[in-house]
């Protein structure tokens, strides 16, 4: 499981990587579950005096890291429940209670990160790795998003993010513990942003897939 990730801390990145406007406020530089963060999603196509259509964009949202299920029954409780959604798999989010409405209503979204955090286990303690594009760009993670509401006025917004299996991975094979399941995020490629938020319910599969091993690194966490 993802669980801990690095945020994009430069707000000039945003717009440079992603085509979104710089954020006013940045988040924390290390993402843990229910902290808050940013994540970009779809916006809907609108008609402006009847005259001019503008076409779906990109917007940044603020939400925190783990989606809020649908059927909480208090803010509180979505929050709780929502540490425990941090990662999805495009298998079998049909059909989840937790992940199905979003999968089947399109909220998707792309999470920009600058790393996530693995633990090698390769010498029989956790060894906590940041694992980072070569080049070091941000990436952008396949993500869902969505909001709890009540009627009383309170809401909630979060994500997760979309983990692929990394047993054949010429990289991430090598991490998480022994005999636990081996996944990676969908980290997209920077021209499919548009493509992965705006694709048909049909396609959307097609963007499960892992990122090159020699397009990644991964470096040992320091301590102190």
């Amino acid at each position: 499981m993802i669980s801990h990730y690095e945020s994009v801390r430069h707000a000039a990145l945003y717009t440079e990587a992603f085509n979104v406007p710089a954020p006013e406020q940045l988040p924390g530089r290390d993402i843990w579950p229910r902290r808050p963060s940013l994540f970009i999603r779809q916006t809907p196509a609108t008609v402006e005096a009847d005259v001019e259509t503008i076409p779906a964009g990109r917007e940044l949202v603020p939400g925190q890291f783990g989606l809020p299920p649908a059927w909480a029954k208090s803010a509180s409780d979505a929050k709780l429940r929502s540490s425990k959604l941090l990662n999805a798999r495009p298998d079998s989010v049909v059909g989840s209670k937790h992940f199905d409405k979003a999968w089947k209503e399109s909220r998707r979204c792309i999470v920009p990160m600058m790393a996530f955090f693995v633990d090698d286990w390769r010498t029989g303690q956790p060894v906590p790795t940041r694992i980072a594009r070569v080049d070091g760009r941000p990436m952008g993670v396949a993500g869902l998003w969505e909001r709890w509401g009540s009627e009383e006025g309170e809401s909630v917004t979060g994500f997760c993010l979309l983990t692929v299996g990394s047993y054949g991975h010429g990289l991430l094979h090598r991490y998480d513990p022994p005999g636990a399941e081996k996944r990676m995020p969908v980290i997209l490629n920077e021209g499919a942003y548009d493509a992965w938020l705006n694709a048909p319910l049909s396609k959307a599969a097609e963007f499960m897939r892992s990122y090159p091993a020699n397009w990644m690194t991964a470096n040992p966490v320091e301590k102190g």
